[in-house]
C-alpha cells in the first residue's frame, strides 16, 4: 500500500539523518557497574498506558530508573504515570530508592492523518528521539504498540548499529489483537529482540513470535 511504501522510504533516509544529528549530539561518557537495569517504557494513550503499566508493575524495583516517553499532545499519561509510581512506593518500601522520569517527543502520526504528512512527522520524530535515547542509553526498551514507540525503537537499534550500546527491546503486542498485527508490531516484529503475543491465533501466524498467554 502507500502508507507502506512511503513508511520504507522514510526509514532508508532515517540512518543518513540521524548519522549527522550523531555528530552533533554525541558526548563522550564514563561506563560505570551497577547492580540496576535502566528500563525506557513508551507509554501510549488510553489503553497501551494501563496495559504497559500492568507490565511495569509485574518488574522488580531492579528496574531503575525508569524513563517515560510519551506523545507531546498526550494529556492523560503524565498523571496516569505519577499515580501509577507513587503507589507504587506505597506498596514497596524499596522502591523509595528508584526514580523514574518522563519525557516527550513529538506523536509519528495523529489519527486520521494522511500517509505523506506521516512521514514527515516521523521523521522528525526521529529527529528529536534520537539524542533522548542516546543520553538515557537504556539497558531495556518496553513497549506495547502506540506509534511513538517506532522512532523511538528504532533509535535504540541505532545505538547497537553504531557501536554506542546494545539495547534489548521488548514489543508486547496489545490484547486487542487477537489474529492482526497493530501497524506499530508489523514494522517492530522485525526489529525488536523479544516479540510477545497474547493470543495463540497470532502465535500461529508468528512463529517466531512469543507466546505467554495473558500478560495483562
Amino acid at each position: 500500500t502507500l502508507g507502506f511504501v512511503i513508511l520504507a522510504a522514510t526509514m532508508g533516509a532515517v540512518t543518513l539523518v540521524l548519522i549527522l544529528r550523531l555528530c552533533i549530539v554525541l558526548r563522550s561518557h564514563d561506563v560505570k557497574p551497577r547492580e540496576s537495569l535502566s528500563l525506557l517504557i513508551v507509554a501510549g494513550s488510553g489503553g497501551h498506558t494501563t496495559e504497559i503499566l500492568r507490565l511495569v508493575g509485574s518488574l522488580s524495583s531492579a528496574y531503575s530508573p525508569r524513563h517515560y516517553i510519551i506523545a507531546d499532545t498526550d494529556t492523560m499519561s503524565a498523571n496516569k504515570i505519577n499515580s501509577f509510581e507513587h503507589d507504587r512506593v506505597d506498596r514497596d518500601s524499596s522502591a523509595l530508592s528508584s526514580s523514574y522520569h518522563i519525557h516527550r517527543i513529538p506523536r509519528s502520526r495523529e489519527v486520521h492523518q494522511s500517509w505523506l504528512s506521516t512521514a514527515c512527522s516521523t521523521l522528525r520524530s526521529l529527529w528529536l528521539s534520537f539524542p533522548l535515547v542516546h543520553g538515557i542509553k537504556p539497558d531495556l526498551v518496553l513497549c506495547n504498540g502506540p506509534g511513538t514507540c517506532v522512532p523511538v525503537c528504532v533509535s535504540a537499534l541505532l545505538l547497537g548499529v553504531l557501536g554506542i550500546k546494545k539495547v534489548i527491546i521488548v514489543y508486547a503486542e496489545s490484547i486487542c489483537r487477537v489474529e492482526t498485527l497493530s501497524l506499530s508490531g508489523k514494522i517492530l516484529f522485525y526489529l525488536s529482540d523479544y516479540f510477545i503475543v497474547q493470543w495463540p491465533t497470532l502465535k500461529e501466524k508468528y512463529p517466531k513470535s512469543v507466546y505467554l498467554g495473558r500478560i495483562v
